[in-house]
């Protein structure tokens, strides 16, 4: 039987096994990438925008999604 490390350890592994899969899970942008942001008119770095679907830059985009997270 193991003691309450290894249970909190397994615990732990469920939930980054859940997260990730709910990333995976959320639906992807598709078609062309913007050259420059929808939100600052930043140019988007060619990397990025060969993602496709992308419309802001990486700093705009974290603020967006942390904006909406509740």
């Amino acid at each position: 039987m193991g003691d309450w490390l290894d249970n909190a350890k397994a615990i732990e592994e469920l939930e980054r096994e859940r997260s990730i899969a709910a990333q995976l899970a959320q639906p992807r942008p598709t078609g062309p990438s913007r050259t420059h942001c929808a939100t600052c008119e930043d140019e988007i770095p060619a990397a990025r925008q060969a993602l496709g679907g992308i419309t802001r830059c990486t700093p705009c985009q974290t603020t967006f999604e942390k904006g909406t997270r509740r």
